[in-house]
């Protein structure tokens, strides 16, 4: 596939703290957005950092040339990578004289991101700002106090505007994110563009028979971090009737994975939780497929891509009453809503869903994956060329929200 502007192919970088093989939507849309463009006759190279100890390296990836820099763990983590400004400040040089970009895309205000787009306002190179932080997700690197992580999560909101307000746009996935930023980051202008999805790809394919689990199961699919709550949706199925026998599966790794399993053990469910840790993209889609409801009881979610991804392929949805995922529920329609943190009002809406017939939940399913419709990764990849080439018309192609 070709830019269907038929404008000339552009050289566009795209920096990441996170990128794969981190699983995160932030991760997956970098990914997805450096092969959507690659698609479509772009040179894309993408500037994040490596994933092992070692000097800066650049070599292919998947058709895109993949630019990883000088990292280090960190104590607070099991798998986070940080690049330090002083580290990477010469490579991020020598990249740019390298690849000679027409428009540089960052993924985030800290450290890859941040030095990026430093240097591509020092040379002048146009550069396009995509935020998918909130607060909760510093949780997991800070083992300190409330209070304390109130005032890293205000500095970093202020942080986020003074790096962003060199971009010639700044983007967030909802108009609910892009609110938060105006109020918290003190930036006049975002806009939202959803992060896109490929929906046929979470279908069924012409002739292709999944075996469906014998009892009904709720899937969860993210991070297993504490802004998820994961530890709720178990509590939750442990409370709906023993007679429908509810299995969770539960994809993802993550710090908090031990404490979970922990507490499966604790409600009596270790033979109805399954976690698969991470798997591969195929392996997710039938896993959605396979699924009865899909859930996300997490509480910082921009967008949700997982969530989505589930809706794509048919499946009613019930979601945490926060942030954004509101808007991808249409009550009673696709899904429910319940008030984050309580598990009884989760196992309630589980059972409201669990106790309709299959042709009922169908059609909850069929209405998720026509509200899908609006989230089209072409049409996201469309919006950020325009972007890209510093055209006001991005503005009236916004992806909106369900």
């Amino acid at each position: 596939m070709t830019d269907p502007t038929g404008a000339k192919p552009m050289t566009i970088m795209i920096a990441a703290d996170t990128f794969a093989p981190h699983i995160n939507g932030a991760a997956q849309f970098g990914y997805r957005l450096s092969q959507g463009m690659l698609n479509r006759g772009h040179d894309v190279h993408v500037v994040t950092f490596r994933d092992s100890a070692g000097p800066s390296a650049s070599g292919p990836e998947d058709g895109t040339m993949v630019h990883r820099l000088r990292s280090h763990s960190v104590p607070t983590h099991e798998y986070w990578r940080i690049c330090l400004p002083w580290e990477i400040k010469k490579d991020i040089g020598r990249i740019f004289d390298e690849v000679r970009p027409d428009v540089v895309h960052v993924q985030c205000h800290y450290m890859v991101g941040k030095a990026v787009i430093e240097e591509a306002d020092r040379r002048g190179i146009r550069a396009v700002a995509t935020n998918h932080f909130m607060p909760e997700n510093l949780d997991p690197f800070l083992p300190f106090p409330k209070w304390f992580k109130r005032i890293v999560a205000k500095n970093s909101w202020r942080d986020m505007g003074r790096v962003f307000r060199s971009a010639a746009a700044v983007t967030t996935p909802t108009p609910l994110a892009a609110k938060a930023m105006r109020n918290h980051a003190f930036l006049a202008e975002v806009l939202p563009v959803s992060n896109g999805i490929d929906a046929a790809a979470y279908e069924l394919r012409p002739g292709e028979d999944v075996q469906m689990p014998e009892n009904p199961m709720v899937l969860f699919v993210g991070r297993l971090a504490e802004e998820k709550h994961v530890d709720i949706l178990i509590e939750a199925a442990a409370k709906t009737p023993p007679e429908i026998n509810l299995q969770v599966e539960v994809v993802g790794s993550g710090e908090v994975r031990e404490a979970l399993e922990e507490r499966a053990a604790q409600l009596g469910m270790t033979d109805r939780v399954t976690f698969h840790g991470a798997i591969s993209d195929e392996e997710l889609r039938l896993a959605y497929i396979r699924s009865t409801i899909f859930c996300m009881p997490g509480t910082a979610e921009l967008q949700s891509l997982v969530t989505l991804e589930a809706m794509s392929a048919s499946k009613p949805v019930v979601l945490a009453d926060a942030m954004a995922l509101p808007h991808l529920v249409d009550d009673g329609i696709n899904g429910y809503l319940f008030e984050p943190g309580d598990s009884d009002a989760l196992a309630e809406k589980l059972t409201t869903i669990l106790t309709l017939s299959g042709d009922q939940r169908q059609t909850m399913g069929k209405a998720s994956r026509e509200m899908v419709n609006k989230h089209s990764m072409e049409g996201t990849l469309s919006t950020f060329e325009l972007l890209y080439r510093g055209d006001r018309a991005a503005e009236g192609t916004e992806q909106q929200p369900v």
